[in-house]
């Protein structure tokens, strides 16, 4: 079954189309360019090619692959972040959007001590960080790439997860230390709890409830222990917001991304434990509750 390009790239985005994949053309585009190692220059420069059949066939096969609703992202193994590449496979969550969100706020209050212009620290102070339930290592990673001075460790409880972070690390050339974790668990040892000046996380925070309602490429593809909070959503957050000022440093920060509907009650949750000040909830580009804050200020 040999094709042009442009004719084969039209039958894959017509069956992603009637498969009810959002993105249609672009994936189809997508896929051929993983399948031929082609950027998007050289797609258009091979448009009128004729190809062999056993091209059009590996495409055909990734394209029922993606219209069964498995992640683009899976298939081609990558995922752009913050300008980076990172890996990624069913391990792991796919690194979103909102996430950069979060990381350039992080970003600004290392390097200057504020988060969209409020003051929380010294310019520059901020020089230890924990990335916890990091995953594929996307927060980490890129803090620790993009902001030269810290001193970034990953966490996380999956090996899997971690394999992946290290991978990514190693490919950005990113210096990071990684750690097998259940939340903060790792870092209380005998000789005492490890201090950060900076913990973000991107805990699971879906409820348990919602998780077999979500997109197929969601539910029924991505890790469901990097999903599911619980069931309220909740559960990472009661145990990071009690347990977190035991690994933060005197006017140590905590950020963390949230679902668009919980930021009032994180921020809550960090208030309660009256440990932390200056709490807030800020939004994402999208003007919905996205992340919060808080600076340790006291201990027990």
């Amino acid at each position: 079954m040999s094709l042009p390009l442009k004719e084969l790239i039209k039958i894959g985005e017509n069956q992603l189309a009637d498969a009810g994949v959002a993105d249609a053309a672009i994936d189809a585009k997508l896929l051929y360019r993983y399948v031929d190692k082609l950027d998007a220059v050289g797609l258009m420069m091979h448009w009128q090619d004729i190809l062999p059949d056993n091209t059009c066939e590996e495409f055909l096969d990734l394209v029922a692959r993606r219209a069964a609703g498995e992640p683009l992202q899976y298939i081609t193994g990558t995922q752009e972040f913050m300008g980076l590449e990172f890996k990624v496979n069913p391990s792991v969550l796919i690194p979103r959007q909102d996430t950069e969100t979060m990381v350039e706020d992080a970003m600004e209050l290392i390097e200057k001590g504020t988060v969209r212009g409020e003051t929380y620290a010294k310019a520059g102070a901020l020089k230890d960080v924990l990335d916890l339930c990091c995953g594929s290592g996307a927060i980490g990673v890129s803090i620790a790439k993009l902001c030269s001075k810290t001193k970034v460790t990953c966490s996380d409880i999956s090996e899997d997860a971690l394999n992946v972070a290290k991978e990514n690390a190693k490919s950005n050339s990113a210096k990071v230390k990684f750690e097998k974790s259940d939340l903060f668990e790792t870092f209380s040892g005998g000789l005492g709890k490890k201090k950060f000046d900076l913990i973000i996380s991107n805990p699971p925070y879906i409820k348990s409830e919602v998780i077999p309602t979500l997109q197929t490429e969601v539910k029924d593809h991505e890790p469901m222990m990097a999903l599911d909070g619980g069931e309220d959503g909740l559960d990472f957050y009661r145990l990071i917001a009690e347990k977190a000022p035991d690994h933060l440093s005197k006017g140590g920060m905590l950020m963390m991304e949230i679902g668009h509907d919980q930021g009032e009650d994180v921020c809550r949750l960090l208030e309660d434990t009256e440990r932390f000040e200056k709490v807030v909830c800020l939004k994402d580009l999208a003007g919905r509750d996205r992340i919060v804050i808080g600076r340790f200020v006291k201990k027990k």
